[in-house]
């Protein structure tokens, strides 16, 4: 199996220092990331990311490319489709973007609580680099890095503010960030959900091939 399979588990294997949990599950310490992931699909994997998820409203995501199990004492609030994407021709860089960092932290949550890219944190910014473009001051567009592990990078956070959109700053932003991993020797590989047709096609003009459907699902305790 390719850690590709599994890219939540391969990321926290590989950094420990932004996961809780041991060799049977393991989720990214809460204001990094929501993601959690199992070693496989066995009870006691099960059994260990259950023991993770706190009560009052706590809850995990997943994302992976085997069928979700979910334990007894766990539920799911969602579920949907994906598919994983890796780039196959090296990009350009673009000089012009600009790195963000802390000071833009407060500007990135808003955009993305704005546009809903995906999940994001108070420190998700630190997963990687991300990089924005700006108009008239403005944060108008962003995208980053999340997951890693040995040969392979994650784009995600891809958004642009809604008074911008039309522009092609996300496919700017995607290429840009596509093209700092092949400059690393990496790999740059991203998610989309399979409903998401236009980002699908967006990301295959950047020549990204769809590598494997996947599997998304956000689970809980169970109300006692």
């Amino acid at each position: 199996m390719s850690a590709l399979d599994r890219p939540v588990w391969a990321t926290l294997q590989h950094r420990p220092q932004w996961a809780i949990g041991d060799e049977r599950a393991r989720r990214f310490v809460p204001d990094l990331h929501g993601f959690a992931a199992t070693a496989d699909e066995g009870a006691d994997s099960l059994a260990a990311l259950t023991g993770l998820i706190g009560a009052d409203g706590d809850s995990v995501y997943l994302l992976q490319v085997p069928p979700i199990a979910v334990a007894p004492g766990l539920e799911v609030l969602k579920a949907a489709g994906g598919v994983q994407m890796v780039a196959t021709r090296h990009l350009p860089p673009d000089d012009d973007v600009v790195v963000l960092g802390n000071a833009d932290a407060a500007e990135m949550g808003a955009l993305a609580a704005l546009t809903e890219p995906g999940p994001f944190f108070a420190r998700t910014h630190t997963l990687g680099r991300f990089i924005g473009l700006r108009i008239a001051g403005r944060l108008a567009a962003m995208a980053g890095e999340r997951m890693r592990f040995p040969g392979y990078v994650e784009i995600s956070g891809v958004c642009t503010h809604p008074d911008f959109r039309g522009r092609g700053l996300a496919r700017r932003l995607s290429a840009a960030v596509a093209a700092d991993i092949q400059q690393r020797g990496d790999t740059p590989f991203l998610h989309a959900w399979t409903t998401n047709t236009a980002a699908i096609s967006l990301y295959e003009g950047l020549g990204f091939v769809v590598r494997t459907p996947v599997h998304v699902a956000v689970l809980r305790r169970k109300p006692s």
